[in-house]
């Protein structure tokens, strides 16, 4: 089979002049296009869930509500990339992205949650946080930056602390970002090749599949200790980065009575195999 067959020219693309014609060169050359057209229909849902995005933002605004978006999930399970795509076309005055640093020694010595609560959002504003007060629930009892007795009361407090602000009109939405063990790796050795994204590769992103049961026990726990019905887990399958972040888009429209059916010219209803609420009886959820 002459290599030539799969591939396009220089020659051949001065020759096209339009849609039609470049697919009959690629079925003149045998090319597949199953890989293009996934990612052509990707990119056309992206821009229409985005879209109602703005839309969603206007309504959050004008209705003065204030909107906590939580991505927690394993390293590498693509919260900034969902964040990314999520505030890529919304106006930065009334959005915010919280990615917070390790505490500082004051902080160590104030209330576990005061950090947090200067960032909550103000009336017309979305906030997204990249990880969260979640931190002292897996990261950092399964790293041992926090003392048995600091990780229990956590578990105590979390769901008392996201019921006032339930009952004050916050709307909390908590994403966990589901990935397979291999696929992390997959993902860790990418980044290492990449000199653009070496820099989030980081010592506790060299434990995680080290210490992947750890892991997966204390993610059990933070799902059955602080899974509530005013601030339920979302679970999403995030092995398919592309169609997590367009579920999660219709997850988070799919929440609000932001604007009339007929207008949303896109689907909003979430994938249920992609995206889930837990369960506390459920055991397929293991990564």
């Amino acid at each position: 089979m002459n290599p030539q067959e799969h591939k396009l020219a220089a020659q051949d693309f001065l020759e096209i002049e339009n849609i039609e014609q470049l697919e009959a060169k690629f079925s003149n050359k045998n090319i597949s296009t199953a890989k293009i057209e996934r990612i052509l229909d990707y990119e056309s849902d992206l821009q229409n869930l985005q879209i109602e995005l703005v839309k969603l933002q206007q309504w959050i605004l004008k209705n003065k509500k204030r909107v906590i978006i939580i991505f927690e999930g394993r390293d590498a399970a693509g919260k900034g990339g969902n964040i990314r795509r999520f505030m890529e076309h919304l106006n930065p005055r009334s959005v915010r992205q919280i990615a917070l640093n390790k505490p500082t020694d004051i902080e160590r010595g104030q209330w576990y949650f005061r950090r947090y609560i200067q960032h909550l959002p103000n009336e017309g504003e979305l906030c997204f946080f990249d990880r969260s007060w979640y931190n002292r629930s897996v990261v950092e009892p399964v790293m041992g930056f926090c003392t048995s007795d600091q990780y229990k009361q956590f578990n105590q407090q979390v769901p008392e602390f996201e019921h006032m602000l339930y009952e004050d009109g916050v709307t909390i939405i908590k994403f966990w970002l589901s990935i397979t063990k291999e696929e992390q790796l997959r993902r860790f050795d990418s980044r290492n090749e990449n000199p653009l994204k070496r820099w989030k590769f980081s010592p506790v992103d060299q434990k995680g599949q080290e210490l992947w049961e750890k892991y997966t026990y204390y993610k059990e726990q933070m799902f059955s200790k602080t899974h509530t019905s005013y601030s339920p887990w979302i679970i999403v399958k995030t092995n398919d980065k592309m169609a997590a972040r367009l579920e999660c888009m219709r997850y988070v429209l799919s929440q609000f009575d932001y604007t009339d059916n007929e207008e949303t010219k896109i689907n909003i209803i979430p994938d249920p195999n992609i995206i889930m609420q837990y369960f506390r009886s459920s055991r397929h959820i293991n990564d």
